[in-house]
This record gives C-alpha cells, structure tokens and sequence, in this order.
C-alpha cells in the first residue's frame, strides 16, 4: 500500500503562511489559523505541503485501510481558500445558504476570500464539522 502524502510535518505554519504570494491570501490564512484554533483549541500544524489542520484523528475504511488526519483544516491555495469543514448535514445546507460568495465540492468549501462571507456563519460551520468529527471519531 501506499504511503500517505496527507500527514503531519514539521514545516513551519507561520512561515507557510507568510511565504503566500497575495497578500490577501496571506491574512485570509491568519484569521482562519486563529479563528481554528480558537474552535479546536488546538495549535495549527502542517499536512503534507499545503494543509494547516487543526487535531487529528484515526481512520479506517471496510476495505481495511487506514490512517490518520486533521480533524479540520484548510489551505489557501492560490485560486482560492480551501475549508475542509463540511459534513453533508441539513443544518449545514441551511448555514450555506446564508455564507455568501461561495462554492461546495465533496466535504469542502471554496472561497475566493473571507470578505466575501459572513464570518459569524462560517465559525459556526467549523464548529458544527467539529463537534460531528468528535461524536464520530471520540478524542
């Protein structure tokens, strides 16, 4: 089996982030570190080369695989932000529909920048992925 690419390193997430070309990518990142953190109460930490992921859990499908990722996280890709915060829930939908600018793709959120979003909407979304991943996967 392969190995994973997805796990924790010891790269520097302030660093990461300050290395951002865009600027406004780069203070998207820091409000999103900090708004994590303060969720999580965990300290941010690098996946793999481009994911800042806030705890960790343990995996394992029918087939027999398994492994280990953040509970939550995201990457500010130079397109856009990347969230991985959704959980396919109904209350979900309902926070969705009031976020503002935004697109959705399999268990993650896309935004071109945080002054495009309801910051309040969007830290109930973290929290939400967070307490489903905790009944789902008990710390």
């Amino acid at each position: 089996m392969a190995e994973l690419k997805t796990k924790p390193t010891s790269t520097s997430v302030a660093d990461f982030i300050q290395a951002a070309p865009d600027p406004v990518r780069r203070e998207d990142a820091k409000a999103l570190a900090a708004l994590m953190a303060h969720v999580t109460g965990e300290e941010p930490v690098m996946w793999g080369p481009s994911i800042i992921g806030f705890g960790s859990y343990r995996y394992r499908y029918e087939s027999g695989r398994e492994g280990e990722m953040c509970r939550l996280g995201f990457s500010p890709r130079k397109a856009e932000l990347v969230l991985y915060v959704l959980n396919a829930s109904p209350e979900q939908e309902a926070q969705l529909a009031r976020l503002g600018k935004h697109r959705t793709g399999k268990g993650c959120l896309y935004v071109k920048k945080l002054a495009d979003v309801d910051m309040a909407v969007l830290e109930t979304l973290v929290r939400d992925k967070l307490a489903s991943m905790d009944a789902r996967y008990p710390r």
